[in-house]
C-alpha cells in the first residue's frame, strides 16, 4: 500500500522563520524516507549511491578536495603512454649462477654467436645452522679454558633469523601463530615463548632511538600532523596517538586521548611540570579562576620533578576542584613542553579533535569539507544548491594550493574576502547554512596557511601513517603485555621514519642488531634532512 506524502500547508512569508524553515527541511527528509514505492525507493538508492561514491564503504564518500573533479588521470605532456620509459629489469641484479643452455640440435658448419641472456629471479630459503666448536683446554694447574663465541652471537638464534622475525611481525603484520608455523615448516626449532622473547625483550636500543626521534623531530619542525585511533590493550579500550610530518613518524599507545595525555607526549620523555608565563597565559585563556591563578603565580616554587610532586603542590594550595586541577595541569604541562625547547611557533595540524587545539592550531580542509559533504538533500533543488557550494569550496581550495607556491599580501587579502563570501552566504537550504556557519567559526584555523604557507592544507599524512594501527587492529586485535605494546609503538615509529628518510628497514634492523652502526642514528638523519636546502 502506498503511503501518501504528508501535505504541509503553505506558510506565509512573514511567519516563515529560520526555525520553521529548518523544521520543514527535516519534515521533507522524513517524508522522502517513508515512501516505499516507485520513484521514492529509487531516489533513496540514488542518494545512497551518491554518498558512497558507488562503493559499499565508506558510508560518507571521501572528500573531493584532493581529487581531480573529473576523475581523469593526467596525461604525459610528451604524449607517451605511462610506463613506456622503463628501465632494464635486470640491470642491477647480482647473478649468483650461470647455466649454459645449447639448442637441442646444431646443424653442421653453424657459427657460435654468443649468448642470449634470460634471467630468472628467485630466493633460496633454507635453514642455515652453525655449530661453534669451542675448544676446551686444561691448563697445567688443572683449570679449564674455553674458546669464546664471536661478539655478534647473542643466544641460539642468528642475527639474520632475528631480523627476519622482527621484519615479518612488525613490517609485514604476520601474527605470532602464523610466524611460528612458518618457521617450523622451514625446520627452525623454536618455541612460542622464544619467538615472543625475540619480538619483545632486550629492545632498549630501539626504544631509546624511538624516543630521540620525537625529541629531535619536534625541535626542527615548523609543523606536525597529529591524529589518534583506537588501540586495544589487554582486552581494554585504549588509544594510539600519532605525531609526525615528512621527516618522522612517532606513535605512543596510552589509555587516554585527553589534552593532558597529548601534552604529556609532547614533553618527549621529560617528567616535570613548570609554572611560567606560558603556563599562566594558557590557564588565563582557559578561564581558570583568578584566585587559583594568583595562588600558582605567587608561590615560590615553579618547577616540579614529577606527577606526585605536582599533585602534592596542588593539595598544599588546596586546589581540589576537578576543573581547576585539569586546567592547571594542562598549563603546567604546556609550560614544561615550551621550557624544554619546543618552538612556540610550532603549528599543530589536526582533524579538529579538541585535545590537539593548543599553540598554533590548523584544521584539515578535507575533514572540514565533510561537514558539507555528508548532508543529505531532500530534493533536487537543494541538491543543486549543495553541489554549487561544494564547487565554490573546491575552487577556493585549489586557489589556496596555488597561494602556497607563491604567497603575497594581495592574494592573502583576496583569499580572506573570498572565504567570507563563501562561508557567510545564505542559501535556501537551512541545514547547509548551519554547516557553513560552523565552518566560518573556524576561519582562523582554516586560513592559518595564509600566514604559514609551508604547512599542509590537509591531515592526510597523519591519516596514512596511523592506518598502520588500523590494519594491525584488524589482523591481531590487541596487545597483551606492556612489553608488547611498547614494542609495537617503537618498531612502527622506526619503520615509518626509516621510510620517510629513505632508509631500508630491512638493513636498519640488521645494523642495529649487529651494533655495526653503519646506518647513522635516525635522529641525526632527521637533522640532516631538516637542514638540507
Amino acid at each position: 500500500m502506498r503511503i501518501p506524502k504528508v501535505q504541509i500547508p503553505k506558510i506565509p512569508k512573514e511567519e516563515n522563520t529560520l526555525i520553521i524553515s529548518q523544521l520543514l527541511e527535516i519534515i521533507d527528509q522524513q517524508s522522502v524516507s517513508i515512501q516505499l514505492q516507485g520513484e521514492e525507493i529509487q531516489q533513496l538508492k540514488d542518494e545512497i549511491a551518491r554518498l558512497k561514491g558507488q562503493k559499499p564503504k565508506p558510508k560518507i564518500r571521501p572528500s573531493k578536495l584532493e581529487k581531480d573533479p573529473k576523475g581523469q588521470k593526467k596525461k604525459d605532456p610528451s604524449g607517451k603512454r605511462p610506463g613506456s620509459n622503463k628501465r632494464s629489469k635486470t640491470a642491477d641484479l647480482i647473478i649468483h649462477k650461470e647455466i649454459t643452455v645449447p639448442p637441442e640440435s646444431i646443424p653442421t658448419n653453424s657459427t657460435f654467436k654468443g649468448y642470449q641472456p634470460y634471467t630468472v629471479q628467485g630466493v633460496n630459503i633454507l635453514p642455515y645452522n652453525v655449530c661453534y666448536l669451542l675448544e676446551r683446554w686444561q691448563t697445567p694447574n688443572g683449570d679449564y679454558i674455553v674458546g669464546q663465541l664471536p661478539p655478534e652471537i647473542q643466544g641460539h638464534f642468528s642475527l639474520e633469523l632475528k631480523r627476519f622475525i622482527l621484519y615479518q611481525y612488525f613490517h609485514c603484520h604476520v601474527t605470532q601463530p602464523l610466524l611460528l608455523e612458518q618457521l617450523w615448516e622451514w625446520r627452525v626449532d623454536i618455541s612460542a615463548g622464544q619467538l615472543n622473547r625475540i619480538l619483545t625483550e632486550d629492545k632498549n636500543v630501539f626504544h631509546k632511538e624511538k624516543d630521540d626521534i620525537l625529541s629531535v623531530g619536534l625541535k626542527v619542525s615548523d609543523y606536525i600532523n597529529v591524529d589518534d585511533t583506537g588501540a586495544r590493550h589487554d582486552g581494554k579500550n585504549g588509544y594510539c596517538t600519532h605525531i609526525g610530518n615528512e621527516l618522522f613518524a612517532w606513535f605512543q599507545s596510552t589509555n587516554s586521548k585527553s589534552r593532558i595525555n597529548f601534552l604529556e607526549l609532547l614533553r618527549a620523555g621529560q617528567m616535570d611540570y613548570v609554572i611560567n608565563e606560558d603556563a599562566l597565559e594558557y590557564m588565563n585563556n582557559q578561564r581558570l579562576a583568578k584566585s587559583i591563578l594568583h595562588l600558582l603565580d605567587n608561590h615560590c616554587k615553579k618547577q616540579f620533578a614529577d606527577l606526585s610532586e605536582w599533585e602534592a603542590h596542588l593539595q598544599e594550595l588546596e586546589i581540589i576542584n576537578h576543573r581547576h586541577i585539569k586546567i592547571a595541569t594542562e598549563g603546567a604541562l604546556l609550560g614544561s613542553v615550551l621550557h624544554h625547547g619546543l618552538p612556540k611557533s610550532l603549528v599543530i595540524l589536526s582533524d579538529d579533535a579538541g585535545q590537539f587545539n593548543i599553540l598554533n592550531h590548523a584544521l584539515c580542509w578535507v575533514h572540514a569539507e565533510r561537514t558539507i559533504n555528508k548532508l543529505i538533500t531532500p530534493n533536487d533543488e537543494k541538491r543543486k544548491t549543495l553541489e554549487n557550494v561544494q564547487k565554490q569550496i573546491w575552487d577556493f581550495y585549489k586557489d589556496l594550493k596555488v597561494y602556497k607556491t607563491s604567497p603575497d599580501e594581495t592574494k592573502k587579502a583576496q583569499s580572506e574576502d573570498r572565504f567570507d563570501e563563501i562561508f557567510t552566504q545564505t542559501t535556501d537550504y537551512q541545514m547547509l547554512n548551519l554547516a557553513l556557519k560552523r565552518l566560518y567559526e573556524n576561519k582562523a584555523e582554516l586560513l592559518l596557511v595564509l600566514e604559514r604557507p609551508e604547512i599542509p592544507l590537509h591531515n592526510n599524512l597523519s591519516e596514512n601513517d596511523i592506518r598502520e594501527y588500523v590494519k594491525r587492529r584488524k589482523v591481531s586485535g590487541s596487545t597483551r603485555s606492556e612489553l608488547g605494546r611498547r614494542c609495537r609503538d617503537t618498531f612502527t615509529s622506526l619503520k615509518k621514519t626509516c621510510r620517510k628518510l629513505g632508509v631500508s628497514f630491512w638493513d636498519y634492523l640488521l645494523d642495529r642488531l649487529s651494533k655495526s652502526q653503519e646506518i647513522p642514528p635516525l635522529q641525526d638523519l632527521i637533522l640532516h634532512h631538516a637542514n638540507s636546502p
